[in-house]
């Protein structure tokens, strides 16, 4: 069970660190993944990590969001910078890190909005 974290309200410009925590030992996952929905939009891949620390990002958020992992603290975390409004959505962690219409099971997610 993976739970998120970190989310709140913050102006465009601003940062946010999300935290995603598993229950059980993160290590022995595939890989774990980001993703947001936001209003009226499809639930989408952002960020992913694999166990060897291999990193890819979406163009949308490439270069402004970090992707990380603390394994003895079983946690992936989402360092976003430069928030911008359209960033504004529920964030979800998951994994494997597959497209997100392929995974049935979601945490709650975290709330993060972005306005000034």
């Amino acid at each position: 069970q993976l739970v998120e974290s970190g989310g709140g309200w913050v102006q465009p410009g601003g940062s946010l660190r999300l935290s995603c925590v598993a229950s059980g030992d993160i290590a022995s996952l595939v890989g774990v993944g980001w993703y947001r929905q936001a209003p009226g939009k499809q639930r989408e891949l952002i960020a992913a990590i694999t166990r060897q620390g291999t990193t890819h990002y979406g163009e949308s958020v490439k270069g402004r969001f970090t992707i990380s992992r603390d394994d003895a603290k079983n946690t992936v975390s989402l360092q976003m910078n430069r928030l911008k409004p359209e960033d504004t959505a529920v964030y979800y962690c998951n994994s494997p890190p597959r497209p997100a219409s392929s995974l049935e099971v979601w945490g709650q997610g975290t709330q993060v909005t972005v306005s000034s």
